[in-house]
């Protein structure tokens, strides 16, 4: 089973009102390209990212720690 991460975003990109992690802000833009870098991810959905199954934890912590920190887009990101 894939691991996720799934985001709470503050306004104006809260769902469903606002697109998350699809929306058209230059910064959100900038953010999808530096999670795609990431070889472990398979997809990216409004609300969540989903990653391989066999992702090392490391790099499932890393990558929430750097969510953690967009502090203008998201006020909570949850590993499911």
């Amino acid at each position: 089973m894939p691991r996720t991460i799934r985001a709470v975003f503050r306004h104006p990109w809260n769902l469903p009102e606002g697109r998350g992690f699809l929306d058209s802000d230059p910064r959100v833009r900038t953010l999808r390209r530096v999670i795609v870098t990431y070889p472990e991810v398979r997809h990216i959905q409004p609300d969540r990212i989903s990653l391989e199954a066999g992702t090392d934890p490391r790099t499932l912590e890393t990558v929430t720690k750097f969510l953690q920190r967009q502090q203008w887009l998201v006020s909570e990101v949850v590993t499911e």
